[in-house]
């Protein structure tokens, strides 16, 4: 019995040790009392006696010692000292921001939302409804480009490109159209040759501070966002030195059990034949062209493994003179492989030929280089001067053959953005009452698609007729902006206060297209056909002669315009736990379209409106670290230039046409939100909002005759109302972030439906294209700051939601629920090193599309079924993995 005494008194007091040398703790904020994340805390006078706060602030440090003093250091607040001993309750370190005096002004570090605390201090202090994404949380993202990155965030989904990627964002179920993207809070033109919303899949995400995505707009907002706003936030200028690089690989598990398909596009004519020529039809001049017009070297295919991804990044960014001058640079760099396998088993209107299975080999080649310079003349004015480029070329096969056919597309895009800002800000009279800003901007967007390519293969053979057609397409887009702001604060005895604010803009924008296009026929005559394996085994062996005028006067070479002006009245008042955003905001819009040859329809094409623009936003303090939301707005959508002209192209799936009678669409938006922050990165929002859309525009498939076109059409009205719910919650080691968005929208639209044997029209209710009605997002984030450990599982789960609007009632067709898993891990060291890792798509769920049952359908006998609708197709992207390394350097 003694002896076990003796055990257990040892086995207490050694307890009791090392229970007396643990110390624990949290830092804080000294001014707001917040926790603060990523804090270093070590023993004085050791080198492993250390820790580093984690997700809620607290740290906890085996010391060694009984007593001592703990340094406690972060980038941006003064280095702290704090003393311990055995008695020493949990502590608290409070630790001050650091302040550097430049003649009258104080000028405060500051982190530009680039951390997850501050993300959520921008989302606690707006006025309107707004999520923000940190440069912290993008950097443990498994993703890599702002179009993934963004459908993180709560009622926010993308609309994936032709390889399966994320390329625009669709807010709370409206359809990319509706909203828009700022760079730096400025409009950017979109390099897209047929509509006005910018592809994110162009934006590297390392090149942000933060995404902020405004669903309720202010009178000082431009008005064309009904579904919200994307606010692009480039890195700024540190207080002191900061220096980071990046470098990884990686490689798509698609490619580990088929080849991927490449050609020849550094060989592309860039020019057309026509173009090369001079252009003679624009005088009147022979335009016929000849084989000898044309290349065939591009054409040349190959069949290989790709090479690894490679993905690239450093940016620099330090303060010159005293802190007067701010400098950042940064360069990014990615050349990923990617792809998709898709089988089609049904496509409406056409004759059944078999399963068509769709190979896509995409490589994309993006680079991103942005600076950005301000100069503080003192604490009242300010100068910054913003210069972004973004590039993007793809290079995409697309190889599709079913039981008679194959058809073979190389598509080869460049697009860029290219956008320079010079901004002021200037403070007046006494405690800064008066203030001014203003902004000059001019922008640029283009693309090309050059010589893209089709060839139709009947069985082992090339069509004798219509054997292939080649295209050119050229676009651009031009903004020149001027922005101003002007706002007096009235400061009142009761401590309320209220700011006046006006301003306005103005924009000219202007846009030019290029299309041509050349059908080819083979030379050789139907008693002499082009047989594969025997005349040709590439295609660039084949024998191609084009008809002698190609199509180089279509609608689509149009020159367009589009200017608007605009000017507003807001004021915010201030009183208590209350705070008031009411404002008017008018907007003139001058938009039309000159067609190069005009044809039986009109040469020019033009819109001419005024809207008067009202909102109000409530801000109230409920009780402490909690907000309700109330607000109120109109805004508009205007038609996309090329959705006015009135063009046909005729595509491989559904021809297009365009629609001049297009009315531009008005809504009324009413959003309520609570919101709880109970620590300093921690958040409970709940939101309820509603659109009442009046004229929305959608795309509908419509029968002229024996031909079905995909058009933009006005469909009368439409509702939609959702409730949102984003929770975010960290624990030492552990944290959760969870959105949901639940979506209803209804549009009534005329449809047909056969009586008998007749086509009668009748009523059909049904929700907006594109709109999912469930989005969740979970991702579980792991960190272990002994270890420098951070890791991330991320879930996303979008619901079914309409893919094509048909004409015929119950015929649309609709994409199923898909579900996506991703991970990223990554290990840091004290030098500043981390090792990271990111992996995509690892479900490698197959994206469904189907019809649902109907009348039109349902002697579909031998095709599979999906919940009783005939499955239309599914595509299959494959799981990617990449590893890298990233270095940071902070001066101290």
């Amino acid at each position: 019995m003694s002896k076990r005494f003796l055990l257990f008194f040892a086995a207490v007091l050694q307890a009791s040790v090392l229970f007396a040398d643990t110390i624990r703790g949290k830092v804080v904020d000294a001014s707001t009392g917040e926790e603060i994340i990523g804090a270093t805390v070590i023993v004085k006078g050791t080198t492993d006696c250390w820790a580093v706060t984690g997700l809620d602030g607290s740290f906890v440090i085996d010391a060694g010692s009984a007593a001592g003093i703990l340094l406690c250091d972060l980038m941006g607040y003064k280095t702290v000292e704090v003393p311990f001993s055995p008695s020493s309750p949990d502590l608290i370190i409070s630790l001050e921001t650091e302040a550097e005096m430049l003649d009258a002004a104080v000028i405060t570090a500051v982190s530009h939302g680039r951390t997850e605390v501050a993300a959520r201090n921008i989302e606690r202090n707006s006025v309107n409804v707004v999520n923000v994404m940190s440069a912290k949380a993008m950097e443990l993202s498994p993703d890599i480009t702002v179009a993934n990155v963004i459908k993180r965030m709560s009622g926010v989904t993308v609309e994936r490109n032709s390889s399966g990627e994320g390329q625009y964002a669709i807010l709370r179920g409206m359809d990319k159209r509706y909203n828009y993207t700022l760079v730096n809070g400025v409009k950017i033109p979109s390099p897209d040759n047929k509509n006005r919303f910018v592809p994110l899949d162009i934006f590297p995400s390392e090149m942000l501070d933060r995404i902020e995505v405004t669903k309720s707009l202010t009178a000082n907002m431009e008005g064309d966002g009904i579904g919200g706003a994307v606010n692009l936030v480039m890195k700024d200028a540190p207080e002191k030195m900061e220096i980071t690089a990046n470098l990884s690989t990686g490689y798509s598990a698609l490619f580990i059990d088929r080849d991927f398909q490449s050609f020849n596009h550094r060989a592309i004519q860039k020019l057309s034949p026509n173009e090369l020529m001079g252009r003679p039809e624009l005088h009147d001049q022979n335009y016929s062209v000849s084989a000898d017009d044309f290349t065939m070297d591009n054409l040349h295919m190959k069949w290989s493994r790709p090479r690894p991804d490679i993905v690239g990044g450093f940016s620099y960014g330090d303060r010159f003179f005293g802190g007067r001058l701010g400098v950042m640079a940064a360069f990014s760099y990615q050349n990923l492989f990617r792809g998709k396998n898709a089988s089609l088993y049904y496509i409406p209107g056409s004759s059944g030929k078999g399963t068509e299975n769709r190979y896509y080999s995409d490589e994309q080649n993006r680079m991103g280089a942005h600076a950005k310079l301000d100069y503080r003349f003192s604490n009242r004015h300010k100068v910054m001067l913003y210069a972004g480029y973004m590039d993007l070329k793809e290079s995409e096969v697309r190889d599709g053959a079913n039981d008679q056919e194959r058809t073979v597309r190389m598509k080869w895009n460049h697009q860029y953005i290219f956008n320079t800002t010079l901004k002021g800000e200037h403070s007046f009279l006494h405690s800064d009452r008066l203030k001014l800003d203003w902004s000059g901007v001019f922008s640029k967007a283009y693309s090309t698609t050059p010589d893209n390519v089709r060839i139709y293969i009947n069985g082992d053979h090339l069509y004798n007729t219509d054997s292939a057609d080649r295209r050119w397409e050229h676009n651009s887009d031009r903004d020149v902006a001027g922005y101003i702001n002007l706002s007096y604060r009235f400061d009142f005895a009761n401590s309320s206060s209220l700011n006046l604010q006006a301003g306005g803009m103005y924009r000219d924008k202007v846009r030019s297209s290029l299309f041509n296009e050349y059908t080819f026929d083979s030379p050789t005559g139907i008693h002499d056909l082009q047989i594969y394996g025997e005349d040709w085994t590439n295609f660039d062996e084949l024998l191609l002669e084009p008809r002698r005028y190609g199509n180089v006067g279509d609608p689509l070479n149009y020159d367009a315009f589009e200017r608007i002006g605009a000017a507003y009245l807001m004021g915010t008042y201030t009183w208590d736990r209350l705070e008031v955003i009411a404002g008017l905001r008018v907007e003139h819009t001058d938009q039309g379209y000159k067609l190069v040859f005009p044809r039986q329809t009109d040469g020019e094409g033009h819109q001419v409106y005024t809207d008067l623009l009202p909102s109000v936003h409530f801000k109230y303090n409920v009780h402490k670290n909690a907000y309700l939301r109330l607000s109120y707005g109109r805004s508009i959508n205007r038609p996309g230039f090329f959705e006015i002209v009135p063009y046909t192209i005729l595509n491989e799936d559904y021809d297009e046409q365009g629609n001049p009678d297009l009315k531009h669409t008005t809504a009324d938006n009413v959003d309520l939100r609570y919101e709880f922050f109970p620590k300093s990165s921690e958040q409970l929002m709940v939101g309820l909002f509603y659109k009442k859309l009046y004229n929305p525009i959608e795309y509908g498939l419509i029968s002229e005759g024996q031909a079905t076109y995909l058009t933009p059409m006005n469909f009368g009205n439409a509702v939609n109302a959702g409730v949102e719910v984003d929770v975010m919650k960290y624990f030492n080691w552990f944290g959760v972030k969870a959105n949901y968005t639940y979506t209803h929208s209804s549009i009534t639209t005329t449809k047909r439906a056969m009586e008998g044997t007749e086509v009668i029209a009748v009523q059909q209710t049904r929700p907006l294209y594109g709109q999912a009605a469930h989005v969740a997002n979970l991702s579980l984030l792991f960190k272990f700051a002994g270890a420098g450990v951070e890791a991330q599982v991320s879930g996303s789960y979008t619901g079914r939601r309409l893919s094509e609007i048909s004409n015929w009632v119950d015929n649309d067709i609709w994409e199923a629920g898909y579900v996506q898993l991703d991970a990223s891990i990554e290990k840091s060291f004290k030098c500043g090193l981390t090792i990271y890792a990111k992996a995509n798509n690892l479900l490698d769920t197959p994206v469904l599309r189907y019809i649902v049952d109907n009348p039109r359908t349902e002697n579909l006998k031998d095709y599979e079924r999906y919940r009783g609708g005939v499955i239309e197709r599914r595509e299959w992207h494959g799981q990617s993995l990449m590893i890298g390394l990233r270095y940071s350097f902070k001066e101290k």
